[in-house]
C-alpha cells in the first residue's frame, strides 16, 4: 500500500509540474502574439514609445485601413491562396499514390525506395543545385517553382504509409474480388476511410505553403509573382513600411496589422479540422 501511494503521489506531483510547464510555455507563445495584436490597432507614437503591452493605446483602425487599401498586398495575398490551394492538392495525390505503393510490402524494390525517401529526410538538397534543377526544367520565375520541388515530404509519406498499413487487407481484398483494379480500390475504398490523414498531411503541407518564402526569394524575381510571406518580409526588414504600403500608419503598425492578416486565416481553419488533425496523427504514426 505504501509503494502505490507513493507511485500515487509522484504521478500527481509529476502530473502538476507538467500542467505548470505546458502553462508557462503556451504563455510565452501567447504573450507575444496579443502584444502584436494589441499593436496594431495602436497609435503609432504608442507604439514607438513603448506604450503597448497587451492592450491597445489610442485604439485606430488605420493600420488595418492601409492594408486593405494596398493592390500590392491583396495581390500577394490572392497569389499565396493559390499556391496554397493547387499546392496542397496536388501534394496530397502525389504522396497519397506513393504512400499506398509503398505501403504493399510485396512491391519490389519497397526497401530501396523506403531508404532514399529516409536519406532526403537527413540530407537534403544543396541550394545550387536545386536552383539548377529547377532553371532547367523551365520553372524560373513561375509559380510551379514553389509547388513543384516539393510534392512529396518524406516525413507526410512515411506517415501515410503508416496509416495505410494499418487498413484491413480484407477490405481491399474483397474489392479485388468483385473485380476492381488497383486505382479503383484506391479511389473507392482507401481514399475515403482516410480522411483524418489527409487532413493532417494536408494541414501540414498548407501550411508550408501559406508560410514558405525562401523558395520565392530564390525562384522569383517578378515582384508582382511574390506571395503574401515575402510581402511580410519587405515590411519587417525595410526600416520604411511606407515603401512598401503606404504613409498612412505608423510603420510599426502597419507590420504588425500585416503579420495578423497573415496569420489569422490557418488559425480560423485549424478549430474545424482539429477533429481529424489529432486522429490522423495518431493513428498515422502508431501502428496497430
Amino acid at each position: 500500500m505504501e509503494a502505490v501511494k507513493r507511485v500515487s503521489q509522484a504521478r500527481k506531483w509529476f502530473e502538476i509540474g507538467n500542467y505548470l510547464f505546458l502553462s508557462l510555455a503556451s504563455l510565452a507563445v501567447l504573450l507575444p502574439f496579443l502584444n502584436i495584436v494589441a499593436g496594431s490597432f495602436s497609435g503609432g507614437n504608442a507604439i514607438l514609445q513603448g506604450m503597448v503591452t497587451l492592450l491597445p493605446v489610442n485604439f485606430t483602425l488605420e493600420n488595418y485601413w492601409a492594408i486593405i487599401k494596398n493592390v500590392g498586398f491583396w495581390k500577394s495575398f490572392s497569389i499565396t491562396v493559390y499556391i496554397t490551394v493547387l499546392g496542397t492538392a496536388l501534394n496530397l495525390v502525389f504522396t497519397s499514390l506513393m504512400a499506398y505503393g509503398l505501403a504493399r510490402k510485396d512491391l519490389k524494390g519497397r526497401s530501396t525506395i523506403l531508404l532514399i525517401v529516409l536519406f532526403t529526410m537527413i540530407f537534403t538538397a544543396p541550394i545550387i543545385p536545386s536552383y539548377l534543377l529547377v532553371k532547367s526544367l523551365g520553372m524560373l520565375n513561375t509559380l510551379w517553382s514553389l509547388m513543384v520541388p516539393s510534392l512529396i515530404s518524406g516525413f507526410n509519406l512515411l506517415i501515410m504509409i503508416s496509416f495505410f498499413q494499418n487498413i484491413p487487407d480484407g477490405l481491399t481484398e474483397a474489392a479485388k474480388i468483385d473485380g476492381s483494379n488497383e486505382y479503383r480500390t484506391f479511389w473507392s475504398i482507401v481514399l475515403p476511410l482516410s480522411m483524418p490523414v489527409m487532413t493532417t498531411i494536408g494541414m501540414f503541407y498548407a501550411v508550408g505553403h501559406w508560410n514558405g518564402y525562401f523558395a520565392a526569394m530564390m525562384y522569383l524575381r517578378d515582384t508582382g509573382l511574390f506571395p503574401l510571406q515575402v510581402k511580410l518580409r519587405q515590411l519587417v526588414v525595410q526600416e520604411n513600411a511606407g515603401d512598401v504600403l503606404t504613409s498612412l500608419s505608423s510603420a510599426e503598425g502597419i507590420k504588425m496589422a500585416t503579420i495578423i492578416v497573415a496569420t489569422v486565416p490557418v488559425m480560423l481553419i485549424y478549430p474545424f479540422i482539429q477533429k481529424h488533425f489529432v486522429k490522423g496523427a495518431m493513428i498515422g504514426s502508431v501502428k496497430g
